[in-house]
């Protein structure tokens, strides 16, 4: 039993300090945006006097922090619905069709997730300017979509592979087409890993700043982590009413994780333990 205890103690330990250095920078950032100015100049680490909502109130209201939420909510939705849409699709196709060059098909975009976005950037940002995309909601979905789609088709072809071929097989005896059997075969039983990779997308699209700072050049048309960050120029001297931008922004990312964190790791597993 004492070896056994040892082995958790020894796992535990670590792992408490990884939590602990987690939700330490929330906790010290919801701390600085409770506090006034001056309390902030006079001990940035000491707790706050009360509970004030000042700076929440002062970063929403001055810094457009409501345009950015719309923003973010409308290119966030447009991408993960594509993003689903076109990598269910690719991801029934590589798995449960036959067809010539389809290994390869897979292998390349596999691969296309060791390309980072800077190799791309400056191409990416050409084309969109040509097709006059830049600085439009269609553009912003359509970059994350093509940066995050080759991850969607991976999960979702790992997915799809475990499904038996044999259902695909009796679903066309049975008289229905391709997209019969995609339709009312394969997205129900996809559920689970469309919502999986549909909560990732979505956090990858709401923390992205790079790509919409890219896409998005106009005070307008910003998303919300791109308005966080302009914060910290704007308000360089009140410390606490950036911070309070920073909590907002952080907050429906929480939420979401929170409520679906074992929607979560199962994405994260599903090409592990997949096909």
């Amino acid at each position: 039993m004492a070896p056994l205890r040892a082995g958790r103690w020894i796992a535990a330990v670590p792992m408490a300090a990884l939590a602990i250095a987690t939700v330490y920078p929330l906790l010290f950032t919801a701390n600085v945006a409770m506090k006034t100015r001056h309390e902030y100049v006079l001990d940035r680490f000491a707790p706050a006097e009360g509970l004030r909502w000042d700076a929440f109130a002062s970063a929403w209201a001055g810094a457009d922090m409501d345009r950015y939420l719309a923003n973010s909510l409308i290119v966030v939705a447009g991408a993960v619905a594509l993003l689903l849409l076109l990598g269910s699709m690719a991801g029934f196709a590589l798995s449960q069709l036959r067809f010539r060059g389809s290994r390869l098909l897979f292998l390349a975009c596999l691969s296309a997730l060791f390309i980072p976005f800077q190799v791309i950037m400056v191409p990416l940002a050409r084309t969109m300017g040509q097709l006059g995309l830049v600085d439009t909601y269609p553009g912003l979905i359509l970059a994350y979509t093509a940066q995050f789609l080759p991850f969607t088709v991976f999960l979702m072809t790992s997915y799809y592979s475990g499904i038996p071929s044999e259902i695909t097989d009796a679903a066309r005896i049975d008289g229905n087409s391709v997209y019969g059997v995609y339709g009312r075969i394969m997205l129900p039983l996809g559920r689970p890993a469309l919502l999986s990779v549909g909560i990732l997308n979505a956090l990858f699209c709401w923390n992205d700043v790079l790509i919409a700072l890219l896409m998005m050049p106009s005070a307008e048309h910003r998303t919300l982590m791109v308005g966080v960050t302009a914060l910290r120029g704007q308000y360089s001297a009140d410390i606490p009413t950036f911070a309070g931008g920073v909590l907002i922004a952080a907050v429906p990312v929480l939420v979401l994780y929170l409520c679906f964190q074992r929607q979560i790791t199962a994405g994260v597993t599903a090409g592990s333990t997949k096909g």
